[in-house]
C-alpha cells in the first residue's frame, strides 16, 4: 500500500469484526514496531502482545476491573491487543555506558523523557503497519487501577511504564461508536505549522 494511502486511511477503529488476524500480518506489524528510533539506540521499548483469545479476555477482565459499560462489544471483538511499554531504566543504564558517560544515571539530565517518546514512535508504527496490512487499530489508555491489574495479571515488571494499549483487528463495516473526529474538523496546516517564527 502506498504510504499516502496509509496516512489517509489512518483512523481510530472502535468496532471490530470477530475475525482472527493472520499471524504473518501480526509478525510484520511487530517487525515495523522494532524499527522505531531510540535515543542512543537504547531500544528501551517492549511490547506485551496478546493474540490468544484467552489472553485477550484476561486483559479485558483486568483492564475493566468490574466496569459493565466499558469496553463495548465492538472493541472486545478485537482479536489482538498490544501494550507498548517504556523502560526508563534502559535509557539511564545506556547513557551510563562509556560512550555516553553519564555514570550517575541522573534523571535530571533528561529534560524530555525519551523513553516515552521512543515508545510512542513504536506505538504509531504499530498502528500504521496495521493499516498497511489491511487492518484497523485503536490506541487507548487505561486508568491507574487498570494498568496495575494488567501488570499483575501478565507479570509485567514494575520498571516498565505503561504507554497505552492498541487493539488490532478487522474493522467492522459500520463503526458503532462516534468519536470526536465526527464533530471536530481537522485543523488547517497553517494552524499547526509555524514557519520561521511562532505565530498566533
Amino acid at each position: 500500500m502506498d504510504f499516502q494511502d496509509v496516512l489517509r486511511r489512518r483512523r481510530m477503529v472502535r468496532t471490530f469484526e470477530p475475525r482472527p488476524v493472520d499471524p504473518e500480518a501480526l509478525e510484520r506489524i511487530l517487525w515495523a514496531a522494532q524499527r522505531a528510533p531510540s535515543a542512543g539506540y537504547s531500544q528501551g521499548y517492549a511490547f506485551l502482545v496478546l493474540d490468544r483469545p484467552e489472553d485477550v479476555e484476561r486483559f479485558w477482565s483486568a483492564a475493566a476491573h468490574g466496569e459493565d459499560e466499558w469496553p463495548g462489544d465492538g472493541l472486545r471483538r478485537a482479536p489482538v491487543v498490544i501494550l507498548p511499554v517504556a523502560g526508563k531504566h534502559v535509557y539511564l543504564n545506556r547513557y551510563a555506558e562509556p560512550d555516553k558517560g553519564w555514570s550517575d544515571r541522573d534523571e535530571a539530565r533528561w529534560p524530555v523523557p525519551y523513553w516515552t517518546v521512543d515508545a510512542s514512535f513504536a506505538a504509531m508504527l504499530i498502528q500504521l503497519a496495521a493499516i498497511d496490512q489491511g487492518l484497523g487499530a485503536l490506541f487507548f489508555g487505561l486508568d491507574a487501577e487498570g494498568y496495575g491489574a494488567v501488570w499483575e495479571a501478565f507479570g509485567v515488571p514494575g520498571e516498565w511504564e505503561p504507554l497505552g494499549a492498541i487493539a488490532i483487528g478487522h474493522p467492522a463495516t459500520k463503526d458503532d461508536v462516534r468519536s470526536s473526529a465526527h464533530s471536530r474538523p481537522r485543523k488547517a496546516a497553517q494552524e499547526v505549522a509555524h514557519r520561521g517564527r511562532w505565530h498566533g
